[in-house]
C-alpha cells in the first residue's frame, strides 16, 4: 500500500537521509518518495507495516501524521511548523558574546567557560539531539558534524569559538527555514485561497452562505462584483468581466455572460451574476493545478538526481580527509595534535552538503511557480530543465495556430439534388460530430433555419469525416481524402478543391452511394498571437512545423501567414507520431503542440508534450507535460527562456556551493580557516543558493 505522511521537523536534505538510512533495514518497505517542500513522505509497504514506520519516525524523534490524499489535492495553505520560542536564542547569544568578552579581557578560566556551557545549553541542545540520533543510525549529516566540531573545540578549550559556532549555526538555521518556506508557499502565495463560504440559492428562493465543501455540483451561487469566484461553474443568469490571471497568468479583463464558464480563484469586477457549480472543491481547476505542481515539486529533476547522488559519496570523503589530517600529520611531521585536531574540526563543518543539496529543489520550485503565474502548468522539474534543449516543435493546425472556430464560406451543388436536402443531410450528419468544421456547418444551417434529420449507425472516421444512414440510406460527409477512399473523385472536381484549398480553406463534401452530392468550403481564422510566437520560436533557434488533418495546400497557405518552417497536410493521428518518431530519431528534442486529446499518441512520444487551453479540460491537465491553461502560443517562448534561466541558476548554485566549500577547505589546510567561518561557509552558502533559486519568482 501507498502511504502519504507529513512531517512537520522534515525542513532539508538532512531528514531525508536520516529517515532513508532507517527505512533501508526495514524489509517491508518497497520504495520511499520524498517532498521536502510539502513536508510529505510517501511511503509503498507491505500493509501490516504501517505501524513500524510511524514508530521508526518517532524514534527519529519525528512527529508523523498521515495526510489525507482529497485533503492534498484542494487549494488549502501550506503547513507551518509550530513556531520556536525566541529568548533562548537571545541568551545564547548574551552568553557567547560575554564568553568573548571575557576570554578577550583575561577574566579568570571558568567565566568564559561558565559562559560558553550556558550559550551551548540554551541554544544547541536540539543539534546535539539530532546529531547523537544521526550517529546512531550511521548518518553523518550537519548535526552530527556540528555536535562533534562543537565538543572538540570545548575539549581544545576554545570556550568563545565554541558558543559562538553553536549561536551563529542556530541563527543561520533559523534564516535559511524562512528562506525555504518561501518557496514552500510560492505556490500556495501565487494561488491564494478561495473564499471559505459562497452565497448558495436555497429551495426557497433565497440565497445562505455556506461553507465551499457542503456545496454540491448543480447548486446555484451569486457572485457579487469585487468578490473572488469560490467555485467552478457556469453562468446562468446575469453578465460581468472577470480577472481570470490567477489560471491564464493574463490580467486583462475578460467578459462573461450567460452560458460562458467561470472558474474558482477568479475575480469579478463590475457586475453579479449567478452561475451553477460543475466541480466541488477538492476537483476545481484552481485545485487541479495545486495539486498537479505540488507533484512536480516531488518528482527529482535530473539535476537533482545527480546533485543527491554526489552528496552521497561527498561527505564520507571529506570526513574521511578531516580524520586524516587530524591524525597523519602529527604521527609523520610531529606537528601539533591540538593545532590539526582544530583543522580537522573546520573541515567537518564544512563537509556538509546541505547548500549543495538544497539549491536543486529551490531552484526547480521557484521555476515551476514562476510558470504557473504565466498560466503555464508544468508536470515535473526534468520538463522544466529540458525545455531549453528544443529544438523543433510540431504543432496541430485547428485551435492551436488558428482560432478553431471556422465559418462556412461556400456551398455549391454538384449533383441534380435539391439544395435544402443537400444541406439538411450535411446538417444533419455534422450536428452528430464536434469537429470545428462540422460545428461551422451546424451553425450555418442553424442560422439559415436548415431543419435536421434522424441519423442512423452513425460513425466518426479518424481523420476523414463521419458516416451515417438517413432515411434507410447512407451518407458520407468528409475530406478531399475521404472521397478519393469511396473512389468518388473526378479532374473537374479535383480542379475546383485545388482552387479553393489553394485560398487556404478546408472543403468537406456531401456523398452518398454513387456520388458527390455537394461540396462545403469553411474558412479558419489565424490569431495574431500565432505569428508573434512562431516569430519568437524561431528567435530562440527552434524550427517549427504543422501536422494537419486539413488538406496540403490549407496547411501550405496558413504556414505561409505564421511563417511556418514546414507543413504537413493530410495527417491521420499516427501520421503525426510517425513524424515525432521520424525527428527524434534524428536526434532533435521535439516538442508537440495540440488539444492533449486528438493528438495524444504524437503529444506522448514527443519529448515534451504541450496541451493549449487547459483551462477546465480535466484531460489536459492530468496528461499533457506542459499545459497552457488558455490559447496563448507565446507561452512557449516564455516556457523556454524560463527553462533556460532555470538551467542558469541550477549551475550557478552548484558553483557557488561548492566553490565556496572548496576556498575554505584550502584555506582551512593553510591555517587560516576558523570554526565560526566554517559555519558562515556552510550556512552562509545554503542561504546564498536559496536566494539565488528564489529570483525564478520574479521571471
Amino acid at each position: 500500500m501507498r502511504t502519504a505522511i507529513r512531517i512537520m521537523q522534515m525542513d532539508c536534505p538532512t531528514e531525508e537521509a536520516l529517515i532513508r538510512k532507517k527505512f533501508s533495514r526495514m524489509p517491508h518497505v518497497r520504495s520511499m518518495d520524498f517532498n521536502l517542500m510539502q513536508r510529505v513522505l510517501t511511503v509503498v509497504h507491505a500493509p501490516e507495516a504501517l505501524e513500524s514506520i510511524l514508530a521508526a519516525l518517532r524514534s527519529l524523534d519525528f512527529t508523523p501524521e498521515l495526510a489525507d490524499p482529497a485533503a492534498h489535492a484542494a487549494p488549502t495553505a501550506a503547513p507551518h511548523a509550530p513556531p520556536k520560542p525566541w529568548w533562548p536564542l537571545a541568551l545564547a547569544g548574551v552568553a557567547a558574546a560575554g564568553s568573548e568578552a571575557a576570554s578577550w579581557l583575561h577574566a579568570p578560566a571558568w567565566l568564559p567557560a561558565g559562559l560558553a556551557t550556558l550559550a551551548i545549553l540554551s541554544c544547541g541542545l536540539t543539534t546535539y539531539r539530532k546529531g547523537w540520533l544521526a550517529i546512531r543510525n550511521g548518518n553523518l549529516n550537519i548535526n552530527a558534524l556540528m555536535s562533534i566540531a562543537v565538543t572538540g573545540a570545548l575539549i581544545l578549550r576554545q570556550w568563545p569559538e565554541a558558543a559562538m559556532v553553536m549561536v551563529l549555526f542556530t541563527i543561520a538555521e533559523l534564516i535559511e527555514a524562512k528562506s525555504l518556506d518561501r518557496a514552500r508557499n510560492a505556490i500556495q502565495g501565487l494561488m491564494q485561497l478561495t473564499p471559505a463560504q459562497a452565497s448558495v440559492q436555497q429551495p426557497d428562493g433565497s440565497w445562505r452562505a455556506t461553507d465551499l465543501e457542503a456545496i454540491a455540483p448543480g447548486a446555484v451561487v451569486r457572485v457579487k462584483p469585487g468578490e473572488r469566484i469560490a467555485l467552478d461553474g457556469e453562468i446562468v443568469a446575469g453578465r460581468s468581466s472577470v480577472n481570470q490571471a490567477l489560471i491564464t497568468g493574463e490580467s486583462l479583463p475578460v467578459d462573461k455572460a450567460e452560458g460562458d464558464a467561470v472558474f474558482a480563484g477568479m475575480i469579478n469586477q463590475a457586475g453579479s451574476f449567478d452561475y451553477r457549480v460543475s466541480a466541488a472543491a477538492s476537483n476545481t481547476t484552481l485545485a487541479r493545478i495545486i495539486h498537479a505542481v505540488e507533484e512536480a515539486q516531488a518528482t527529482k529533476a535530473p539535476t537533482q538526481r545527480f546533485v543527491d547522488q554526489f552528496a552521497r559519496v561527498y561527505t564520507p570523503i571529506v570526513f574521511a580527509v578531516a580524520l586524516a589530517v587530524a591524525i597523519v600529520p602529527p604521527l609523520l611531521i610531529d606537528g601539533s595534535w591540538q593545532a590539526w585536531i582544530y583543522k580537522a574540526l573546520v573541515m567537518l563543518v564544512i563537509a556538509c552538503p546541505c547548500a549543495l543539496v538544497i539549491s536543486t529543489p529551490v531552484t526547480i520550485v521557484s521555476g515551476l511557480a514562476a510558470a504557473a503565474r504565466k498560466g503555464i502548468l508544468i508536470k515535473g522539474g526534468a520538463y522544466l530543465e529540458q525545455g531549453r534543449k528544443l529544438t523543433r516543435l510540431a504543432l496541430d493546425k485547428t485551435g492551436t495556430i488558428t482560432h478553431g472556430k471556422p465559418v462556412q464560406t461556400e456551398f455549391e451543388r454538384l449533383a441534380e439534388v435539391d439544395a435544402v436536402r443537400c444541406r439538411t443531410l450535411a446538417a444533419s450528419l455534422a450536428g452528430r460530430s464536434d469537429h470545428p468544421v462540422s460545428m461551422a456547418l451546424a451553425a450555418a444551417a442553424q442560422a439559415d433555419g436548415v431543419p435536421h434529420l434522424t441519423v442512423d449507425a452513425f460513425e466518426a472516421l479518424a481523420g476523414r469525416g463521419v458516416r451515417g444512414e438517413i432515411d434507410g440510406l447512407p451518407y458520407w460527409l468528409g475530406n478531399h481524402r475521404l472521397v478519393e477512399e469511396l473512389g468518388r473523385c473526378s479532374a473537374s472536381l479535383e480542379a475546383r478543391l485545388d482552387a479553393l484549398e489553394r485560398q487556404g480553406k478546408t472543403v468537406v463534401m456531401l456523398v452518398d452511394a454513387e456520388r458527390v452530392l455537394a461540396l462545403f468550403a469553411v474558412a479558419d481564422t489565424v490569431k495574431e498571437t500565432s505569428r508573434a510566437a512562431i516569430a519568437d520560436l524561431h528567435r530562440l533557434g527552434v524550427s517549427t512545423a504543422m501536422l494537419t488533418g486539413d488538406n496540403p495546400h490549407t496547411a501550405d497557405a496558413i504556414a505561409q501567414q505564421v511563417g511556418i518552417d514546414e507543413a504537413r497536410g493530410n495527417q491521420l493521428p499516427a501520421d503525426k507520431l510517425d513524424a515525432i518518431a521520424q525527428w527524434s530519431k534524428e536526434r532533435a528534442t521535439v516538442g508537440m503542440v495540440g488539444d492533449g486529446i486528438n493528438d495524444a499518441p504524437a503529444l506522448a512520444r514527443a519529448d515534451i508534450g504541450f496541451a493549449m487551453g487547459a483551462m477546465g479540460t480535466d484531460t489536459a491537465i492530468e496528461t499533457a507535460d506542459v499545459a497552457l491553461m488558455d490559447d496563448d502560443l507565446r507561452k512557449i517562448p516564455s516556457f523556454i527562456r524560463l527553462s533556460k534561466a532555470t538551467h542558469a541558476v541550477l549551475v550557478q548554485n552548484i558553483t557557488l556551493a561548492l566553490g565556496i566549500k572548496s576556498v575554505f577547505l584550502a584555506l582551512t589546510v593553510i591555517g587560516l580557516g576558523t570554526m565560526w567561518m566554517a559555519v558562515f561557509a556552510d550556512v552562509g552558502a545554503s542561504l546564498l543558493v536559496v536566494a539565488n533559486g528564489l529570483r525564478l519568482l520574479r521571471k
